[in-house]
């Protein structure tokens, strides 16, 4: 342990001087330091006491996932800390005791399945006086069964986390505040289910039984545990296994009684007494999504040797050059060209998330050649469509090179625009046309009724062709290794609808063990600086064949885009590996059932991408928002908000509403769903532009579902205000 001080020194010490020194002097940790308090996730998710929610926000970007199970329930949970203040939840709940549905023949032996959105927002942080002060909203999105709301502060008085609370609906039914329980078990607010799930009732908000609840989190002189107790404001009357089942839980206590134990860094293991007759036992892991960093095992960056000026190198060393460009900098379809006082790179960045990195790279590459020339300019590239280009001073980047004056940086000697230089003079090129590759795929369902999760695992050979400069063909063929699809029997369930089955079929589709998924030409093209369009036609994803064509409109270094795609499709056959649906009735023979395909129909939409920029609270976000009309000629709008962390890890949801009612579509009453996008480079050796996308849909249902095509022109355009391509802070 360091010595702070000497005994001499606090012979001349004085009260004053020596407050003073404490409160200038490092705070050293050491082996007497008692531990910190790491708060704790609730049974239902989010942060809070046992079945309580308290004030309390993880830091921003932590991610955690869970399961709790006792004798009613089994909550299968994921939080995320979307930013310091919003703390998001999604849930699913088995009910042990009940069936999915009343019909035997839907639901077999499948438990009844809640899905449910939780949300909490910090209104005021903790300070020397005040405490954290929240509001939030549990299963403000599902079928209504835990739905309630609440307002909590807590305050850390040394070890201790005290909360105290008061709730409405499912967190306020002890109504020790305010209620009539004569009314009925829930004072009048009829928490029990709402229609077909997914929808949000205002007019409950704030409603029903008030009561209070409090507890506190104490964390033991043993770093790992962590001890709980609260008073609960549930009576647990209003209870789905009780109003529906008949079961009773009427608690012999109010008060509830916790442990957490850390198994490691990133799990804890949760164990609960509760209602003085009950059990629960839970897992919690956890990472934190915004601290994720890469870890390359890349070579490094070229060092600095300048050579004898000249003013042309031989065919041989601008061969030479180009290659070296294309490895250190990570380029494809590279291109230079030198003309008078410039050279001039053309490429597809493939390896670098950060376009300095590859700029500086290529700078080096060309200074080291020897080449006599004042400026290097580099366009970088996206299907053989120039997207911005970087000027780079060469004497200001000698100097740069040369470490010349302090804090140099490559930024001082370039600047990057949108327009274009065009070379006319090509040296050396490298051109590979042709690509292939393979990549694992997952599709899963999870909360269904035929079984609670439902997935496809295979591996996709990816494949494509460049035809000039503009034209692309490629395809991807599917190898379906396991899945349990056979257990999807979804035709016209008991509260289904007459849709056309778009989606639904997906059990038909994974059938087969080859599929080919893609087998498409596209045409690329740029109209002046900021116009890019695509056209494409054939086999455009595993279950529509048609024609389409989208038009971007993205200026450079804005943070908006608008884009339109409108394309005509029919519905492939699943019995044939070409073949299309000629027919639009047909039988299914497992169940006597006549159900609709779509035999050819327009869809498309306008799309408005909008990075915000001018409220602290939000940064880091994007929001897509398109109308148009979707696969089951529904016609609606799809809202999409992402969040980025520095990581560059995105989390986003999604929803879409059409003209459908929510008894035309069914169960769910309309399509949602959240996503995981990360960068590869986060998970691999090598660095990596690329990414992998993890979604999860509540229920996979026909109405609001678009056309998956192969290439998006806001992805394609990327560079020109990145969000995918964002490095690593």
């Amino acid at each position: 342990m360091k010595k702070l001080m000497d005994s001499s020194s606090l012979r001349w010490l004085t009260p004053l001087g020596a407050l003073s020194y404490v409160l200038s002097s490092p705070l050293i940790a050491d082996e007497f330091s008692p531990p910190k308090l790491k708060h704790s996730y609730t049974d239902f998710g989010g942060v809070g006491l046992i079945q309580m929610p308290s004030a309390r926000m993880m830091p921003e970007g932590e991610f955690s996932a869970a399961a709790t199970n006792n004798d009613e329930y089994l909550h299968y949970t994921a939080t995320l800390q979307l930013f310091p203040w919003l703390e998001a939840t999604i849930r699913y709940t088995q009910v042990h005791d009940l069936l999915y549905s009343s019909d035997p023949g839907f639901s077999g032996k499948t438990k009844y399945t809640d899905k449910s959105m939780d949300a909490k927002v910090r209104l005021i942080e903790e300070s020397y006086w005040l405490p954290e002060l929240s509001v939030g909203f549990r299963d403000f999105g599902g079928t209504g069964l835990f739905d309630g709301e609440f307002v909590a502060a807590s305050k850390h008085i040394g070890p201790v986390d005290l909360t105290l609370g008061v709730g409405w609906g499912y967190l306020g039914n002890r109504a020790n505040l305010a209620g009539d329980k004569s009314l009925s078990v829930d004072c009048g607010r009829d928490t029990v289910t709402q229609g077909r799930g997914g929808l949000v009732n205002g007019e409950r908000f704030f409603s029903g039984c008030v009561s209070l609840f409090g507890g506190m989190e104490y964390q033991t002189p043993h770093e790992p545990l962590r001890l709980k107790v609260e008073y609960d404001g549930n009576d647990y009357n209003s209870d789905f296994p009780s109003t529906r089942g008949g079961i009773d839980m009427t608690p012999a206590t109010p008060w509830n009684f916790g442990l957490v134990y850390g198994l490691t860094d990133w799990a804890d293991l949760r164990l609960s007494y509760e209602r003085g007759d009950t059990f629960t036992a839970g897992i919690t892991m956890a990472t934190n999504l915004s601290s994720l960093k890469p870890n390359w095992v890349d070579q490094p960056r070229p060092s600095y040797q300048p050579v004898d000026r000249k003013k042309e190198l031989t065919d041989k060393e601008w061969n030479e050059l180009t290659s070296e460009v294309a490895q250190v900098a990570g380029y494809n379809e590279l291109t230079i060209y030198h003309d008078d006082d410039a050279v001039i790179i053309e490429g597809e960045p493939v390896k670098y998330r950060d376009p300095n990195e590859a700029h500086h790279r290529a700078a080096l590459a060309l200074a080291n050649s020897g080449i006599d020339a004042n400026r290097y300019h580099i366009i970088d590239t996206a299907h053989h469509q120039p997207m911005q280009e970087t000027v780079i001073n060469a004497n200001a980047f000698k100097r740069v090179a040369d470490n010349d004056y302090p804090d140099s940086n490559f930024k001082d000697a370039s600047y990057t625009k949108g327009s274009t230089v065009e070379g006319h003079n090509t040296k050396s090129s490298i051109n590979e046309p042709f690509y292939y590759g393979f990549s694992p795929v997952l599709q899963q369902s999870i909360g269904g009724s035929e079984n609670f999760y439902l997935y496809a695992v295979g591996v996709s050979a990816d494949a494509s062709y460049e035809l000039g400069s503009n034209w692309r063909a490629s395809g991807s063929l599917y190898a379906n290794l396991f899945d349990n699809y056979d257990k999807y029997k979804y035709t016209v369930p008991p509260d289904g609808t007459d849709l056309k089955r778009v989606r639904t079929l997906s059990r038909q589709y994974y059938d087969q063990f080859l599929r080919v998924d893609n087998l498409q030409l596209t045409h690329f093209d740029r109209f002046q600086d900021s116009i890019y369009t695509q056209a494409y036609g054939g086999y455009l994803e595993a279950m529509f064949a048609g024609v389409g064509t989208e038009l971007m409109y993205r200026p450079f270094g804005k943070n908006w885009a608008i884009g339109a795609d409108i394309n005509y499709v029919i519905q492939r056959d699943p019995d044939s590996t070409f073949g299309l649906f000629t027919e639009e009735r047909h039988l299914d023979e497992q169940t006597g059932r006549y159900y609709s395909v779509q035999t050819g129909t327009f869809t498309g939409h306008a799309t408005l991408y909008w990075q915000p920029k001018f409220w602290s609270l939000i940064d880091n976000t994007l929001l897509k928002a398109s109308a148009g009309q979707y696969l089951t000629e529904d016609i609606g709008i799809t809202l999409d908000y992402s969040k980025q962390f520095d990581s560059g890890v995105t989390a986003g949801a999604f929803i879409t509403k059409t003209n459908l009612s929510a008894e035309e579509f069914g169960e769910g009453s309309y399509t949602k769903g959240f996503y995981v996008s990360i960068p590869l480079d986060l998970m691999t050796v090598k660095p990596s532009r690329e990414r992998a996308t993890i979604s999860w849909l509540p229920l996979q249902r026909d109405g609001g579902q678009m056309l998956n095509r192969k290439y998006h022109l806001y992805d394609t355009t990327d560079i020109r205000s990145p969000w995918n391509t964002k490095p690593s802070k």
